[in-house]
């Protein structure tokens, strides 16, 4: 079990790198199974809009730059905290993206994302 969701941890993370650094359709032909769904209210139902809407963020933001800061799985789901920083020298976004697969394929996904303040009263921050 150990090894498994090591791998689909690996898998979650590989998908997040590929498409933020704007190879979008190589993440979904090797890591998403199309009849999947999403729970993006930014894009209309279904991988394939979710897929449109990466490619036109990322051709928005070219210099968009994702950085992983923890990983954790349980049994067939796969949550990832990041930091997205769309621009350089912007404060960025703390996201979490919760993924299910089935058959080593992610067949859902959830994204939930909160703006870091440029201050903060908390020295600890958001990661």
């Amino acid at each position: 079990m150990h090894d498994h969701n090591e791998s689909l941890q690996e898998r979650a993370a590989q998908f997040l790198q590929l498409a933020s650094s704007g190879s979008v359709d190589d993440a979904y032909a090797r890591f998403v199974a199309p009849a999947g769904k999403h729970h993006s209210p930014h894009f209309a139902t279904g991988f394939d809009a979710l897929k449109t809407g990466m490619k036109e963020n990322y051709r928005q933001f070219p210099n968009k730059q994702l950085t992983l800061k923890h990983a954790l799985s349980e049994g067939d789901l796969v949550a990832i905290h990041s930091h997205l920083v769309l621009e350089p020298g912007d404060p960025g976004v703390a996201v979490m993206h919760l993924f299910r697969f089935e058959d080593g394929k992610i067949v859902e996904l959830w994204d939930f994302a909160q703006p870091v303040p440029a201050e903060s009263t908390n020295a600890d921050g958001l990661f």
